[in-house]
């Protein structure tokens, strides 16, 4: 086991020691580094083991039981949201001749919501971006298409580990 301190290879029992409120393994020298932690047994059964992530580590093929993920708001969307989605909304709801309370009649949702949406202050989450999509008639995701990925690649600048492995080549 090494020292979650300074990398070396622990010789004995590692020290739980906790440094600006994180709780590290560490060796004897570094012990001194942080306050020691007294080390609880846990022999909890019902605690299922954790996988990568810190999500539950996924049970055997022959299991009755299935491994269900919480999902993020992120894994929803399709793509992301444009840079000028407020300006859009805006123009797209006084073509059409409404208010902020009207259209937030019609998407029955808080007029508070609409505000803050049209002054930049909020991203519209996925539901209330389908809702205004629908009834203003326009399209607040950016899904680029092939050729633009194409073009974006194309375009990369070198990084600073790209350019030392250039002046190495020139050596």
């Amino acid at each position: 086991m090494q020292c979650e301190m300074c990398g070396e290879t622990i010789r004995g029992a590692p020290k739980l020691v906790r440094v600006e409120g994180a709780e590290l393994s560490v060796c004897s020298k570094c012990g001194k580094f942080g306050t020691e932690v007294q080390q609880v047994r846990r022999t909890d059964i019902g605690v299922s083991p954790r996988g990568a992530g810190g999500r539950p580590a996924p049970k055997p093929a022959g299991g009755a039981a299935t491994v269900r993920y919480k999902r993020d708001m992120f894994d929803y969307m399709e793509g992301d949201v444009v840079d000028d989605y407020a300006i859009r909304i805006r123009q797209a709801r006084e073509a059409k001749g409404l208010s902020q309370k009207d259209l937030a009649m019609q998407l029955k949702e808080k007029e508070h919501l609409i505000r803050k949406i049209e002054n930049s202050d909020l991203i519209p989450e996925e539901n209330v971006r389908k809702k205004l999509e629908k009834v203003l008639e326009i399209r607040l995701i950016d899904t680029p298409s092939t050729d633009e990925e194409k073009k974006v690649m194309g375009k990369l600048t070198p990084t600073l580990g790209d350019l030392t492995i250039i002046r190495k080549a020139k050596k």
